[in-house]
């Protein structure tokens, strides 16, 4: 059985040089409420295809990654109830013949191994609040230390601990370069407290650190930390607020471990009223444009 296979479409745009950026598919099947997913799947990969760039929505279907997929398979990841993969749990799933989704540790994986260079998601997985008790880290953040992918990000979520999420990636020598801002993005909100050593005005530039990352034999991947639009933004101080509701509330109830985020995410977007979900999708399609951008960037530079 493959490791993967690509779909014709993919491996076409690959073969002649041009641009391609992987998806992944977390978000579609646990990120969003059907049937707004699906259509969120056809808006990203359309807005791909407007600039000339080739898709390439990566899942585990029937014990097969897949890097690329038709219609069909993108239907399966918003109808049906996946599992959710991390780069550890492929061979387990492959091996039971089992569909899940993947994480963005699992699609920069694989897009890696497709020879896929861009990548854009929502926000990086990152280190967790209480994780000097829990050790609770996301996988993306190793993965992205041995992974030579472009992956195009709004930051990371605010309930992460954002201070020690970029001393990791620092320890993990992963560069992280601000687009068009010197402040990290906090996925919902422009900025957080925390600044960044470089950024870069334009895709060609993203495309030339790509190059040198190269020519140097690092095989880190580059985070490009991509803040949503200042008229898409979430007030900051209706953030604030429920976000500490949210953290007072799993508290008290005395959740902890990997069971935390998910009750935050959830009860953030109950208390918003659906607003934070639309940030979300803002955030998302603007990502999805700027890695399109520095995609045809790479390509033209190839």
């Amino acid at each position: 059985m493959a490791a993967f296979v690509v779909s014709e479409e993919v491996s076409s745009a690959l073969e002649r040089g041009a641009p391609v950026v992987a998806l992944e598919s977390t978000i579609i099947s646990h990120g969003l409420p059907r049937p707004r997913n699906l259509d969120a799947a056809r808006e990203f990969e359309s807005i791909l295809r407007d600039q000339g760039v080739t898709p390439a929505t990566i899942a585990v279907l029937d014990g097969i990654a897949h890097v690329g997929l038709h219609a069909q398979g993108l239907r399966r990841i918003a109808d049906e109830d996946l599992a959710k993969a991390s780069v550890r749990d492929l061979p387990i799933i492959q091996a039971a013949g089992a569909s899940a989704a993947t994480t963005v540790a699992a699609t920069s994986h694989l897009a890696a191994l497709a020879g896929i260079r861009v990548f854009a998601t929502g926000g990086l997985g990152g280190v967790h609040r209480g994780a000097h008790d829990t050790f609770d880290e996301s996988a993306d953040l190793t993965t992205l230390a041995n992974t030579p992918i472009t992956v195009v990000s709004a930051g990371v979520k605010s309930v992460l601990d954002i201070a020690a999420t970029l001393e990791r990636l620092e320890t993990l020598s992963v560069p992280v370069v601000g687009y068009r801002t010197r402040v990290f993005p906090s996925f919902w909100l422009r900025e957080s407290a925390f600044t960044l050593d470089w950024s870069v005005d334009a895709a060609a530039e993203v495309a030339a650190i790509m190059r040198a990352q190269d020519a140097l034999g690092n095989r880190q991947g580059i985070v490009v930390a991509n803040p949503v639009p200042a008229d898409q933004a979430w007030d900051a101080e209706e953030h604030d607020r429920v976000l500490t509701q949210a953290l007072a509330e799993a508290d008290a109830a005395h959740i902890t471990g990997k069971a935390v985020t998910p009750f935050l995410l959830l009860r953030i977007v109950e208390l918003s009223e659906g607003r934070s979900l639309e940030v979300n999708l803002d955030l998302a399609r603007n990502n999805v444009r700027v890695a399109g951008e520095i995609a045809a960037a790479w390509a033209a530079a190839g």
